[in-house]
């Protein structure tokens, strides 16, 4: 099935050497086209395809050679990972077709030519789309056997576009009857749980492979009512741009303007709204929570439960049915620029409908800021920071930064006498090139940070901190895994490289070693205005390289102390793509180690030590990578096959789960101000709450952190006290 559905930056705060690099750029940039200039009979589209292309080959740190055969990639790419991944809409004569026609004219397409490939794309997807809907509908009304003995293979990796109708039927009908196989599977165990129950009603098998197709029908009708109604020709030709751009790496892409403001958003921790948590309902927008001051909030016309059925920008603008939207396009349209009008038809819990006109307002996403808490054990107190990305409000002086958060936060551990700091940066996928430079400043007496190199392959720039000041000179660890990535790497590579605290966690964090920029495609302020009317290509422009002279591209930052891992074998690092760029060293940076540096040896050694009577962790390392083979292979279509495996699976993820429970509850403990900061609203204090609840008993490795930072504590001791 189809996949397709700032950084305008302040120079009061960045380093004058990125404002450097940022007018080189410029300049190059300006003689992409000359003064906006290009075919007086271009397209919309045609105009965007050809400035991204110009754009990517005259400004992207490693350009590829946009030729015949970069062409014949993005033919690949386009219809079998974007318009059709699952293989099971076009028809091999389909590709051949397009094959033919278009494999390796994409090249001109792209560098100045005529737009064709994505208009004939679609007239063949909207006729095939209507043909695959006809298929599932006339297998999903009839009966499935699930007592015969057959298989599926559910990679799509290998697959290929069927040769023929009747082949595709074939591929349809075993990925139907799978998934009505998973639903009737379900349905019996529930049978057997509740059987003898008061008031349960007990079905026969018919009734629940019955009711299992129809869950799956109604799955599919709203995927394909979101493929024929909702997502249009642009959407499709903006997934051809996404192509191209993201085939030169991973990190380079491009976003239609809506697309941009929602990044700008995420990055920012703010934007502008109604206030309201949404969740995607049986193909219906309903609201979870409301925010608490927010628009809706104020109004009184919103409750939990109501669904968005319709919204609509300003007083003219044109209603839009959310019905089978996913959350994040039907939160895309709902919000907008800070007090732009938007109305909302409600269909409210009792089936009445309602339109309610609202103005947006600033709403702050602070609960994906940094946060702390403190851990009391019997060798001492351990503070432990969150931090979820390195966010930064680049249009806003006064918005929020996590540099800044995380200043914050180490001072209110500090008057808690904590006598270790844990920094969680699991999961983070990054953010502000500077504000990590900044946050590495709190731990250090000064010194570089990071080396930054650009394509001319010149001397790097060296990113410092000045600031001779420390903030915290305690014992320091960094939780990582292998989803932490680009300004999570700069931070620990710098922590590591200056033998200033340990990093804890996975073998390698994620390996994303490079850094991107924002330019709108408006030529003529492009590098002054990320946010254009056409869009805007995020691009790669830079390398990034510890200050040891080794890349993080590729090989990540690796634990000091290794922690076992349930998606050690998974593959999801940068090393995994295709299209990530190489990995390389340049010449070290003139640093000097941290001067109480620890003897990291016995540190290890009782880690390791724990780690061998862990159950939890041995369980995880002998099973990791056995499961991860079972997301990926040959699946019986028999009911009594599946539900072995199943049981397998299940028995021992649940023998996981159990054990990841550590047994010793930790005692970490709230600060006072922060549970005061969510008094206003009780669901953020709720959620709060129960984010430190699971810390105590539901994370065994922020319980291995602590013993680690418990072990440098008592070196420290030791070292000062002379023994």
């Amino acid at each position: 099935m189809t996949k397709v559905f700032k950084n305008m930056f302040n120079k009061r705060n960045l380093p004058v050497v990125l404002i450097l690099v940022g007018l080189g750029v410029f300049v190059a940039f300006r003689t992409l086209g000359l003064n906006g200039g290009g075919k007086k009979d271009e397209t919309k589209n045609e105009k965007i395809l050809h400035t991204v292309g110009e754009m990517l080959t005259q400004i992207h740190f490693s350009p590829r050679k946009v030729d015949d055969a970069f062409s014949k990639e993005i033919f690949r790419k386009y219809l079998g990972e974007k318009i059709d991944d699952q293989k099971n809409i076009l028809l091999a004569s389909d590709v051949e077709e397009l094959r033919k026609a278009y494999e390796t004219k994409l090249d001109d397409e792209i560098n100045g030519g005529s737009v064709h490939f994505v208009p004939a794309v679609s007239l063949i997807f909207k006729k095939r789309i209507a043909e695959a809907e006809a298929v599932y509908k006339e297998i999903l009304a009839k009966p499935f056997d699930f007592s015969k003995e057959e298989n599926v293979n559910l990679s799509t990796e290998k697959a290929e576009f069927p040769k023929t109708p009747a082949d595709r039927q074939e591929a349809w009908r075993k990925r139907l009857k799978y998934m009505a196989l998973e639903r009737y599977a379900e349905g019996v165990s529930e049978r057997e749980k509740n059987s003898g129950k008061a008031g349960y009603v007990k079905k026969t098998d018919a009734e629940l492979e019955a009711d299992a197709r129809e869950r799956v029908l109604k799955i599919l009708n709203r995927s394909f009512d979101r493929l024929k109604n909702k997502v249009t020709d642009d959407d499709r030709f903006n997934e051809y741009v996404k192509t191209v751009s993201e085939s030169m790496d991973p990190h380079t892409t491009f976003f239609p303007p809506v697309d941009k403001r929602y990044f700008d958003e995420q990055m920012s921790g703010q934007f502008f709204g109604i206030g309201a948590s949404l969740r995607d309902e049986d193909g219906f927008i309903k609201i979870v929570t409301l925010v608490a001051g927010s628009p809706a909030w104020k109004s009184g016309q919103f409750n939990v439960g109501d669904i968005i059925f319709k919204v609509a920008e300003g007083k003219d603008g044109e209603w839009v049915d959310l019905t089978g939207y996913i959350v994040e396009d039907a939160v895309k349209l709902i919000r907008g620029k800070k007090g732009s009008e938007v109305r909302l038809t409600l269909k409210k819990t009792d089936g009445s409908l309602k339109v309610v006109t609202l103005i947006r307002d600033k709403i702050l996403q602070d609960e994906t800021f940094a946060r702390s808490v403190v851990i009391n054990t019997e060798r001492g107190k351990v503070g432990m920071i969150y931090l979820p990305e390195f966010y930064a409000n680049f249009d806003d002086p006064q918005g929020a930064r996590c540099s800044e958060d995380v200043r914050k936060e180490i001072i209110k551990l500090k008057e808690q006498k904590v006598d270790g700091i844990i920094m969680d940066l699991r999961n983070n996928g990054g953010g502000s090139l500077y504000d990590v430079v900044q946050m590495v400043g709190l731990f250090i007496e000064g010194g570089p940070i990071v080396q930054v190199k650009d394509r001319d392959g010149k001397q790097p720039q060296v990113y410092f901190d000045r600031d001779k000041s420390v903030l915290y000179d305690g014992p320091l660890a960094v939780m990582v895994n292998e989803f932490s990535a680009s300004a999570s790497e700069i931070f620990a590579a710098a922590i590591q490289d200056y033998d200033r605290g340990l990093i804890i966690g996975s073998t390698s964090t994620y390996g994303k070693g490079t850094v991107q920029r924002n330019i709108g495609l408006d030529k003529t302020m492009g590098m002054l205005d990320a946010n254009s009317d056409l869009g805007t290509l995020k691009v790669t422009l830079q390398k990034f390289y510890r200050i040891n002279g080794g890349s993080t591209q590729l090989r990540g930052v690796s634990s000091d102390i290794t922690l076992p891992d349930i998606y050690e074998f998974s593959k999801l690092r940068e090393k995994d793509n295709e299209d990530a760029l190489p990995w390389d060293e340049i010449q070290k940076a003139s640093y000097s180690r941290w001067k109480y540096g620890l003897d990291l040896a016995p540190i290890q050694k009782a880690s390791e030590a724990r780690l061998k009577g862990n159950d939890a962790f041995n369980l995880i390392r002998t099973n990791a990578e056995w499961l991860t083979k079972q997301n990926d292979k040959v699946v019986s279509l028999n009911l009594t096959k599946y539900q072995d495996e199943q049981k397998q699976i299940k028995a021992t993820v649940k023998q996981i789960e159990t054990l990841s429970k550590s047994s010793h509850e930790l005692d970490a403990q709230a600060l006072t101000e922060d549970l005061k900061k969510y008094e206003s609203d009780t669901a953020k204090l709720e959620r709060f709450k129960l984010w430190v609840k699971n810390l105590r008993t539901n994370d065994i490795y922020l319980n291995e952190a602590v013993n680690v930072v418990n072990d440098m504590i008592v070196q420290k001791n030791l070292v000062y006290s002379g023994k």
